[in-house]
Parts: C-alpha cells; sequence; structure tokens
C-alpha cells in the first residue's frame, strides 16, 4: 500500500508514518504548503493522511485564528479540489480533527453522534470535517479523527509538561474540575491506521476513560515521584494566551464510543500507565 501523509512533520505525522513503514508500506511524505505538490504527490496513492494545521495553543489573536481556519478547512478544500484533477485517485481520505468539535462542558458526556457546538474551535473543527467529507463526492472513503489530548515522551501534550513536572512546579490548570480527555501517542496511531484499513466517518481519538484535570495532575506527580501543588490560576493563563486560554481552563469528556464498536482494543485504556510508559521514555 502507498499512503500519502500531509502534515509528517508533526508529532502524530512522525509518528503515523513510522507505524505505516514498520508494517511494510509505502509513506511520501508532503507538506500543504503548495497543494499542487500534494496533489501530485496524493496520485498513485491508496490513501491519504491529512494532519496539517497551524497550532491551536497560541494567543488567539484575529491573525492567529484566521490561520488556524486556513491551514485545516481552506487548505483542505484546496487539496480536495486539486484531488478533482487527479486520475489516479486514493481510495481513502484520513482527516484529523479534535475534541474541540463539541465544545466545552463540565457535566457533558460526548460520543461521536453528538453535534458540533458552536464556538469558534467547533467551527474550526466542523468546517474542517465538512470540507474533508467532499472527498466522498470523488469516491474515496473518509473517515475524521477526533483527537484528545495526545500523550507521548516525545512530544504532545507531554511535551511541554514534563520538564515543568520533573521540578516539581506542577499543578492543577485553573479550577481543575475540567474534564481531560486523554490518549496514548501508540493508540492514536493504531486508530489511524484502523481508519486507514477500514473505518468511515467521525472516529473518537480518545482512551475509554477520561479524567479530570486535578487527577491528571496528581497521577503526572506520581508517575514522576514529584509534587504537584504550584496551581496555574486562570486568570495567568488568559494574560499569556488571550481567548485561546480556554484550551487549557476548559474540557470535554468524550468517549470512543463508535471506535469501540468497530473492535478497536486500546494499548493504553488508563492514564497511569499511559504516563508510566511516557515518563519511563522520556528519562
Amino acid at each position: 500500500m502507498r499512503v500519502t501523509v500531509v502534515g509528517a512533520s508533526g508529532f502524530i505525522g512522525r509518528h503515523v508514518s513510522a507505524a505505516l513503514r514498520n508494517r511494510g508500506e509505502e509513506v511520501v511524505e508532503v507538506s500543504l504548503r503548495n497543494v499542487d505538490a500534494a496533489g501530485h504527490a496524493c496520485e498513485g496513492s491508496d490513501a491519504i493522511v491529512q494532519l496539517a494545521g497551524a497550532p491551536v495553543t497560541t494567543r488567539w489573536t484575529a491573525a492567529a485564528k484566521n490561520e488556524i481556519r486556513r491551514s485545516r478547512a481552506d487548505a483542505t478544500r484546496a487539496l480536495v479540489e486539486r484531488l478533482a484533477q487527479v486520475r489516479a485517485r486514493p481510495k481513502v481520505y484520513v482527516s484529523a480533527s479534535a475534541v474541540g468539535y463539541y465544545g466545552a462542558s463540565e457535566t457533558a458526556t460526548f460520543t461521536e453522534s453528538s453535534p458540533p457546538a458552536s464556538d469558534f474551535l467547533a467551527e474550526v473543527c466542523a468546517g474542517w470535517e465538512r470540507e474533508a467529507s467532499r472527498a466522498g463526492d470523488l469516491g474515496m472513503r473518509v473517515a475524521c479523527i477526533r483527537t484528545g489530548i495526545v500523550l507521548g515522551p516525545d512530544g504532545g501534550a507531554l511535551g511541554r509538561l514534563l520538564p515543568i513536572f520533573k521540578l516539581g512546579l506542577g499543578g492543577v490548570i485553573a479550577s481543575g474540575r475540567q474534564w481531560n480527555s486523554w490518549i496514548h501517542i501508540d493508540d492514536v496511531v493504531g486508530i489511524y491506521l484502523l481508519a486507514i484499513d477500514r473505518a468511515e466517518g467521525p472516529l473518537n481519538a480518545t482512551a475509554p476513560e477520561p479524567v479530570r484535570n486535578v487527577d491528571f495532575t496528581r497521577a503526572l506527580a506520581s508517575a514522576l515521584h514529584r509534587p504537584a501543588f504550584l496551581p496555574v490560576p486562570a486568570f495567568a493563563l488568559r494574560t499569556i494566551f488571550g481567548e485561546g486560554a480556554s484550551i487549557l481552563t476548559t474540557g470535554q469528556r468524550v468517549l470512543p464510543e463508535r471506535t469501540l464498536s468497530l473492535g478497536y482494543k486500546f494499548a493504553y485504556p488508563q492514564l497511569a500507565a499511559a504516563l508510566s510508559s511516557c515518563t519511563a521514555l522520556s528519562s
């Protein structure tokens, strides 16, 4: 199988590409900075994995929000339009998305059948998926992976948290009551492979047991044998990130209902084992 990975230099992209090569697939890595080149690289491939997108953990100025939207929905629209011109068209289109699709709540539980919210990130995710779904009009099987907080020893959420917690400077964020729908990088990869091989529609890439931020903080501190008593107040995050602080101060309880129904078996269904794996490999 030949798979074109768009955005292969990112954290998830690196791991997906490596896993594909490990199982003997041919991987073509491209960027969406040049849509024509990306479309050309897709010709003759069996599948496309689209992971490109500007970082969202930044201060949300008007320009930053425009780039977050452009690098997802607009770039995907351009790629799908370019694919319409490809003769040897791939049969599968797998697009990244995020649990931001569901909006924030301290009380609700979301699954793949839940509707999108109406805040900025939800609108970005819904637009991203809508543009990806247009690949279905070209005869491609389309899957969208709604990813939560990704844990790995070499990037993702822990890339920023581990140095702080190793110094004993970690703590809960804001109230600590916000849900953290987390997932180990190995399971993210496994769900992408499932999508490439046989799944379609939305799939939640979140572990079956989400936790509150206060419990996530305690588990990470325990895995590192460090204290975690320095809370990060919400006002400080708003000073740094502005509106973008909502990514850290709010959350959502997301369950991988459809992912599980398709037979996916999580390598790390529980947080303690996932963090133990990541912190052991990062030391």
